[in-house]
């Protein structure tokens, strides 16, 4: 048998792994910085490219963490959504 101590534990650390709520978080600020940028205009190309990124790495975070079937189809849903709006960013100065 496992020692309780050492289940908790593994409990815990389960826990963490599949909490969103940092991604999702992170998620939303890159989101609003876009708009931001995109409403002030002038030379945001590679600024919105760098977002674009931070992006993508916080949607292959939230598949890595998918623990269900509808959460895992939302992030390559996002994925792809971001992969979109990273070509779309190709074409600003």
């Amino acid at each position: 048998p496992v020692p309780q101590e050492r289940l908790i534990q593994e409990l815990a650390l389960l826990a963490v792994k599949g909490d969103i709520r940092e991604e999702l978080d992170r998620l939303s600020t890159h989101i609003a910085t876009a708009r931001a940028l995109l409403a002030d205009g002038g030379a945001i190309g590679r600024k919105l490219d760098f977002l674009s990124q931070e992006l993508n790495r916080e949607a292959n975070t939230l598949c890595a963490k998918a623990n269900d079937i509808q959460l895992s189809d939302t992030g390559l849903e996002l994925k792809f959504v971001i992969d979109q709006f990273r070509e779309q960013v190709q074409n600003i100065e």
